[in-house]
């Protein structure tokens, strides 16, 4: 059994993305497989992945990675969620699973040799734990608040259009858990998509993501149902970067993604009706609130 397998999922991605993301996997000593699931409109990647390889190991020194590494082309861009559930069907082979994680990795992310041994002792010690995520920076060092409460439709929705910035940063404080401090081990019930580290059974367990979310909110979705099943987990001992775009930001029409993709989660989970969101939420705040 490998000790980790991750999915990456691409589309038309960057070459010097794909370089760190590919560099920082395999920077490691544990048994190790990644697949690349493309999304892209053609499978050009499929015949630059060995000149990517062989700029890797010249730079890095890593060892010939190339067979453990596996190119899937989709033919056709299904979405995030459908792009790893191609992967992840993969986990398991003639009924047995074939790694104890598996993580699911966006290409603007790299970290240092050592990460994912922490991530993987931490899971090693404590396995009542499904999921778990690392302290996440931008590239200059700053924090990204990605731990969160069960989101309501007002923290969501509804904030983007408030014209009063100082109302949006008091619901941002509470709803990114900022008054935890984000400087100890804690139980989160919303963890962020951009890097996932999950027991690959409880992730077989429920099936992968749900496919109805195109972009966005899939990741809320996924570690909703995770929660519902073992904890998820903030370890701030182990650190990533992630060099976020903020797209949906910036682009109409992702905004547009992004807002139905959470009309799809609050009819699925509840909008204003959402007891066990409630019940959450006040467990997590009254243990981890910093007096």
């Amino acid at each position: 059994m490998l000790d980790i397998t991750a999915s990456l999922v691409t589309y038309n991605t960057k070459r010097e993305e794909l370089e760190k993301v590919i560099s920082s996997f395999f920077k490691t000593e544990l048994d190790v497989k990644l697949y690349i699931s493309d999304n892209s409109p053609e499978n050009t990647l499929e015949g630059e992945l060995d000149q990517i390889i062989a700029e890797i190991r010249e730079k890095e020194g890593i060892g010939n990675i190339l067979k453990k590494i596996e190119y899937n082309f989709n033919n056709k861009n299904g979405g995030y969620g459908f792009g790893h559930n191609k992967i992840i069907k993969k986990l398991k082979n003639n009924g047995k699973i074939i790694s104890k994680y598996h993580l699911i990795l966006n290409p603007d992310i790299y970290f240092n040799k050592g990460t994912l041994e922490k991530l993987y002792e931490y899971m090693e010690n404590n396995m009542d734990v499904g999921q778990v995520m690392p302290t996440v920076r931008y590239p200059d060092g700053e924090m990204q608040y990605l731990c969160k409460l069960i989101p309501t439709p007002l923290n969501l929705i509804f904030r983007r259009f408030f014209p009063f910035k100082g109302l949006r940063e008091k619901l941002d404080h509470y709803y990114e858990m900022r008054w935890s401090g984000y400087n100890k081990i804690m139980e989160v019930p919303i963890l962020s998509g951009c890097f996932m580290f999950l027991r690959t059974k409880k992730l077989l367990e429920m099936g992968g993501f749900d496919e109805r979310y195109f972009m966005y909110m899939e990741d809320f979705d996924l570690s909703r149902r995770m929660n519902d099943i073992s904890r998820t987990m903030y370890f701030p001992e182990a650190e990533i970067i992630h060099n976020h775009a903020k797209e949906s930001y910036r682009s109409r029409k992702m905004t547009q993604i992004h807002i139905k993709s959470a009309i799809k989660y609050f009819n699925k989970w509840g909008w204003l009706f959402d007891k066990k969101r409630r019940e959450i939420n006040k467990r997590i705040k009254e243990k981890y609130i910093v007096k």
